[in-house]
């Protein structure tokens, strides 16, 4: 397993496994951060490059110019930071918040991607951008204010874990990760969230598109997952797949499964 390498290009920083195969390119959700995908390392074929971003207001990554963005505005910086990198053609995956982005990118640059995996969709909140925030959005943003990044982490992480008393160790990933968080990149992502419509998105879409998800997820739950698989075109709905056992942080508690179904990305993108 080759370790992560840290980059800076376009203001974004980002993870990055060098290979000489597919291009699989990572984006994580509003609580986490590209170093949680470190578990999948041992489990993908060591000629993929992997990038993993910290989206904007993650990490090093400069927030975005807009107080209250959109999934595209998301999707643009991606653009950039791939422009900037020279990768024309890509596997992406994103999880949770990060399948909006996705979602947002493939359906505006179908040709770059060759296959698109989301994973524990957030479907977004679909309230008017610009006007009062969703209720789920808004606790959000005033508990980080009111508890700092530590407590809140600490009172959010176990509910993203399956059984989180049975794995502590993946609950304490979630946590470390979660205690990151910061502002105004937090804020910037829970407002897209709540304005979010990635069923609109799905609809549009003809780039193959699988839908993963954890059976035991409480925060996007299998029916979510199951309503955006059904929204995708006949020609770009690919596989709905379930994991048994696993809750929201999906590829840190099941990373052999996660990875199965990336793997699989890349046969019919050949």
């Amino acid at each position: 397993m080759t370790d992560w390498q840290t980059h800076n290009a376009s203001g974004i920083e980002y993870l990055e496994r060098p290979g000489s195969g597919p291009v699989l390119v990572l984006l994580h959700g509003i609580g986490s951060q590209a170093a949680s995908f470190t578990p999948l390392l041992a489990h993908l074929p060591a000629d993929w490059r992997m990038i993993a971003w910290n989206a904007p207001g993650y990490g090093a990554s400069g927030p975005l110019a807009q107080d209250w963005p959109q999934a595209a505005d998301y999707a643009r910086a991606l653009t950039g930071l791939l422009d900037t990198l020279g990768v024309n053609r890509i596997l992406l995956a994103g999880h949770s918040l990060g399948a909006l982005v996705a979602a947002s990118f493939a359906s505006t640059h179908g040709g770059r991607v060759a296959r698109l995996l989301l994973a524990s969709p957030a479907l977004g909140h679909g309230v008017t951008p610009g006007l009062a925030l969703s209720t789920a959005a808004q606790t959000r943003i005033d508990e980080l204010t009111q508890m700092g990044a530590d407590a809140f982490a600490r009172a959010r992480a176990a509910r993203l874990v399956h059984d989180p008393d049975t794995h502590p160790d993946v609950v304490e990933m979630v946590r470390r990760a979660m205690a990151q968080v910061s502002l105004p990149g937090y804020a910037q992502a829970a407002r897209m969230l709540a304005s979010g419509r990635l069923l609109d998105d799905a609809e549009r879409l003809v780039v193959p598109t699988d839908v993963i998800v954890g059976e035991e997820d409480r925060v996007t739950p299998p029916e979510g997952a199951g309503h955006a698989h059904a929204a995708l075109r006949d020609a770009a709905r690919g596989r709905l797949i379930r994991v048994p056992g696993a809750g929201h942080a999906l590829y840190q508690q099941a990373p052999a499964a996660f990875a199965e179904a990336l793997a699989a990305l890349v046969e019919p993108a050949r």
